[in-house]
């Protein structure tokens, strides 16, 4: 399908209210994600991933270590992303961050397997982060990296994102049961497969 609009047909911005409900949106399918991996001891890619195996190491709740992991990316979106992409980050970040805190108490899961925890949790990232970038926004960490490449350099953030969560959870091998860390591989590449299909350059015209 072509990209090219048809004649006459100029470009619609975002309202505040159209980037509040993505951002809320965005983070609520994220944070739902992240639950069901973590009731299934499963974990992501990314910033996310490494909050989870702190969390797995030390207890600390994955809210408080994914704010403060997130922190070092601010300057490099501010620098190359600009202002609006680095607020709508942070508060998408700071949104996420309370709701993974929250969530558990809304709601209890008592069996879930982890093969149907990868699947709709490795969908459901997707799906966050896709709404997230259609408005500028992201949740840090190596998305902000893969978006900036992505629009600077043309390269595919589906690809670069597959790749640095695989191996990010490729290195939970040190902390986390094989299986475990198999499951995880999975939900990873679904979620970079869904952004590699759905994410691509010219597709979505709206700004």
């Amino acid at each position: 399908m072509s990209s090219t609009l048809p004649s006459g047909t100029t470009l619609q911005r975002h309202n505040l209210v159209d980037d509040a409900q993505a951002i809320f949106t965005g983070t609520l399918f994220v944070s739902l994600a992240l639950v069901l991996l973590a009731q299934a001891g499963l974990l992501t890619g990314g910033t996310a991933g490494i909050a989870f195996l702190l969390h797995y190491a030390t207890g600390i709740s994955f809210g408080k270590l994914f704010f403060l992991l997130n922190l070092p990316f601010y300057w490099f979106s501010w620098k190359h992303m600009g202002r609006e992409f680095t607020i709508k980050t942070f508060l998408a970040i700071a949104l996420l961050s309370l709701l993974t805190e929250w969530t558990p108490l809304l709601f209890d899961i008592a069996s879930l397997h982890p093969l149907y925890a990868a699947v709709l949790g490795g969908l459901l990232l997707g799906s966050g982060c896709l709404f997230l970038a259609r408005h500028k926004a992201s949740l840090g960490g190596a998305t902000i990296v893969t978006l900036y490449m992505q629009q600077h350099h043309g390269w595919r953030a589906g690809k670069m994102q597959m790749a640095i969560d695989c191996s990010v959870v490729l290195l939970a091998l040190l902390v986390v049961p094989p299986a475990r860390v198999a499951w995880s591989v999975l939900a990873a590449v679904l979620m970079s497969l869904f952004l590699w299909i759905n994410h691509k350059p010219g597709r979505y015209a709206v700004m």
